[in-house]
């Protein structure tokens, strides 16, 4: 958020005042026992010992007030931007529909999902656009990833002027100039990956029985050669090195703040988490946070940006 609601504050401010009695009679109980140190996802879980139970009730208060502060955020975003009816027409394994889908989860904007067909495409017959991220606002058209947040944006946050020079914009660009280019080398690397990934794609796509057979080993074998086009394409010599210099590049980027944004992600941080989504726990994103330090990032990010706001029917 761009800034902390009063009522948020005013809950932090009481959830620190009260714990921090706490804390104290924690670090003199610390040679009686000691907590369990805190998962990474889901917080300290309670523990026998006095110091873990204190320690969980310190976290569990603080993520409490976070989330009310969440809540008061999307309530006052809601009266600015209240579509009726917002439908995002898909893939699920495109980065660049994943990238406006983090910008709805981010933002608890309600909407409805269709996948589309990539080989016959019938969903999105009715528009010109043949491509997709397609995203309706009340019947409203709107294409391409950035321009669609943008829009949003805009729509959201009519006093805050964008300018192409600023940090922000910068990453993003980047994302989509060259971050997104990484993906299909790696992900159709070789054989294995290859499968690995249509398995993904046909599995979560739309797909009838026979498509699903076809794509996932015709489709495998044609993407593993078209990569190697998209190798030579982008100049990438080694595909997993690229990528992780690029989430290396990211993180030196970040500056060691949580976020691009300082203390809650911006646009470049949801471009960047979104077009990484669909690869995350894929071999080659489980490579890229095995071999480089953007794990830490990203987990705050899944845990920031939430559960999906899309509504099942």
């Amino acid at each position: 958020m761009r800034r902390v609601t009063g009522l948020a504050a005013r809950t932090i401010s009481s959830s620190i005042a009260v714990h921090s009695r706490l804390a104290q009679t924690t670090a003199m109980m610390s040679s009686i026992s000691s907590s369990d140190p805190l998962s990474r996802r889901f917080g300290a879980l309670p523990t026998p010992s006095f110091a873990g139970g204190v320690a969980g009730i310190v976290f569990f208060s603080a993520a409490a007030a976070s989330s009310l502060g969440q809540e008061v955020h999307a309530k006052e975003m809601a009266q600015k931007f209240n579509p009726k009816e917002v439908v995002l027409y898909q893939y699920e394994a495109c980065p660049f529909c994943n990238k406006v889908k983090a910008f709805l989860d981010f933002n608890k904007i309600p909407y409805k999902i269709v996948e589309v067909n990539p080989m016959s495409k019938k969903e999105i017959k009715w528009s010109e656009y043949k491509k997709v991220p397609i995203l309706t606002v009340d019947g409203e058209q709107l294409v391409d990833s950035s321009a669609i947040i943008d829009s949003l944006f805009q729509r959201m946050h009519p006093d805050i002027s964008k300018h192409e020079d600023d940090e922000e914009t910068k990453w993003r660009k980047w994302v989509d100039n060259h971050l997104v280019h990484l993906l299909s080398p790696n992900i159709y690397r070789n054989a294995s990956e290859a499968l690995e990934s249509f398995d993904y794609i046909t599995t979560h796509g739309n797909f009838s029985f026979t498509e699903r057979l076809v794509a996932k080993y015709a489709g495998a074998t044609a993407m593993y050669f078209v990569s190697k086009k998209l190798k030579k394409k982008y100049n990438i010599t080694d595909e997993r090195t690229a990528l992780y210099d690029a989430a290396e590049t990211w993180v030196d980027a970040l500056n060691e703040r949580p976020y691009l944004g300082g203390t809650k992600p911006n646009l470049a941080d949801l471009a960047v988490f979104g077009v990484l989504r669909p690869i995350r726990y894929l071999r080659s994103g489980k490579d890229m946070v095995d071999n480089t330090r953007i794990g830490e990032w990203y987990s705050r990010m899944e845990n920031t940006v939430g559960e999906p706001s899309r509504i099942k029917e």
